[in-house]
């Protein structure tokens, strides 16, 4: 994987409010192609019985600003229920365990850290909506600005029904309900999956040799299993929007067909990867050192890839969340 330097004004602080009005970069795996052009032209590259798949999760208002005992302020970001009762978090301030995180009607108790830097607290109610209803959207740390209300509808995907996610699968981000209809008119297959990004999505590879960066939870049904079986049979193309959505469609393969299914995957995509059921990848730009960079350059091709990048910064695309996407071409 390569590095490279970003200005920060290339960072996306803010979603443009016409989705499918980002920049689109198209990679051409087969000719070493990259062309332009903008999100809302992406249907011409689908035909007739192609199919996209789409990663339907729903992110949870993760962030719970609150206090200590002591009274200070400290922030705790959920990763995932692990009990009843108890949570996988993240903390942004000091804490020591036995200590209490402190809501205006619930509270929390510190009870364990874990190996890997994140926590266990335990808090004072079951019920997730009570907890949930004092958190903010989650954006990630280089947006530099708290959460505004346009956040709570725009770092969401039109397609959000399964609620879990700490963070939004962001490839999606750029289509609307027309632009979805539009292709299904074109009668290609729009079928659904669910993973639930988690803590694996913020972490970095820099300087390591790791085989894993942690598990995911991830559902496939029948009915998506079957369209996509069907469609590589009829030698169409599989359309994956997200890296998530490539994770969770390779993590679920026997005898080179999707089969239902409903587990955690630790999956690690890299360089060498042999993709069995993707054929072209629609992504935003990524971090350096993040595995989603990781994995859609063993998917381009580290020199394409690379290519690309540079030509997106030379020509100021927006990166990150809540910028510009690119669409990858197979073979």
């Amino acid at each position: 994987m390569f590095n490279f330097t970003l200005s920060k004004e290339l960072i996306a602080q803010f979603p443009l409010k016409e989705r499918e009005k980002a920049r689109l970069m198209i990679v051409e795996r087969k000719n070493n192609k990259i062309t332009e052009k903008i999100f809302a032209d992406i249907s011409e590259f689908f035909r007739e019985e192609d199919t996209i798949v789409l990663n339907n999760a729903k992110v949870i208002p993760a962030r719970l600003p609150g206090k200590k005992e002591t009274g200070g302020n400290i922030e705790v970001f959920l990763l995932k229920k692990e009990t009843k009762w108890t949570w996988n978090i993240l903390i942004r301030g000091r804490i020591k365990t036995g200590q209490k995180f402190i809501l205006p009607d619930i509270e929390g108790k510190i009870i364990q850290r874990n190996p890997d830097g994140s926590f266990i607290i335990e808090f004072s109610t079951d019920k997730e909506e009570e907890i949930l209803k004092h958190g903010e959207v989650p954006l990630p740390p280089y947006i530099k600005r708290p959460p505004v209300e346009i956040d709570k509808e725009y770092y969401q995907t039109v397609y959000a029904e399964k609620p879990g996610a700490v963070a939004a699968p962001t490839a999606g981000l750029h289509f609307t309900k027309k632009m979805l209809d539009n292709l299904i008119e074109k009668r290609v297959n729009v079928c659904f999956l669910t993973l639930y990004i988690g803590w694996p999505s913020f972490k970095t590879i820099k300087g390591t040799d790791i085989e894993t960066v942690g598990e995911e939870f991830f559902e496939i049904n029948k009915e998506t299993a079957d369209m996509i079986n069907y469609t590589k049979e009829k030698g169409k193309k599989i359309f994956a929007v997200g890296t998530s959505c490539v994770r969770a469609l390779e993590s679920s393969v026997e005898n080179g067909k999707i089969i239902p299914d409903s587990k955690w995957t630790n999956l690690f995509i890299k360089e060498g990867f042999d993709f069995k059921i993707v054929d072209s990848l629609i992504t935003n730009f990524h971090l350096p050192f993040s595995t989603h960079l990781e994995l859609v350059c063993a998917f381009g091709g580290i020199q394409l890839i690379e290519k690309a990048y540079d030509i997106a910064i030379e020509k100021q695309y927006r990166f990150y969340s809540y910028g510009d996407a690119m669409l990858i071409l197979g073979i």
